[in-house]
Parts: structure tokens; sequence; C-alpha cells
């Protein structure tokens, strides 16, 4: 199973929006390594899963072992952000 490659596009526009302030926060520099490590993820199963239809000697377990940790490691992002989200939507609804 391959994870649709969501990840690059908000990788590309953080680190622009990044690149666009000199001092970044802690909670971007935090956000930053996040989606790196979920493409990372990605890329190593999509690297695993080459090799096995390659037949470079890949075992089929790995194969599947390579796709399951970033699809894990993607739907945890995903959840993390949902929940970041959620947490901005309440503080914008906060009266002042």
């Amino acid at each position: 199973m391959v994870i649709p490659s969501v990840i690059a596009p908000v990788a590309a526009a953080s680190a622009a929006a990044a690149g666009a302030t000199a001092a970044t926060s802690p909670f971007a520099n935090v956000f930053t390594q996040a989606i790196q490590q979920a493409e990372q993820f990605q890329k190593n199963a999509d690297a695993s899963i080459n090799r096995f239809v390659s037949g470079e000697g890949e075992e089929i377990h790995q194969v599947a072992l390579a796709t399951q940790e970033a699809n894990l490691s993607f739907q945890m992002f995903m959840q993390v952000r949902n929940k970041v989200v959620a947490a901005y939507q309440q503080v914008m609804q906060m009266q002042v």
C-alpha cells in the first residue's frame, strides 16, 4: 500500500514560510521535523517496494513492515495536525 504523497506540498509550503521569517518558533521546528520524518518513512517504503519489484533481494515481510510503518507515521501525523487545527479553531472562536 502506497500512501498518497500529500506531505511534500505541505513540507514545501512550511519550508517557504519558515524561510520567510528570520526567527522560527520551536513549534514550527517540531512541525517541520514531523513532516520530514513522515516523508522519510514514505521514501523508505517506496525504496523497499522498488527493491522488491526489481528483485534485489528484498523480502516481502520487509516491504510490508516498511509500508505499514509509513502508513502509521502518516496517520499519526494527520491526527496531530487535526488536533492542532481544532485547537486553533477553538482559540479563534474565543471572545476577547
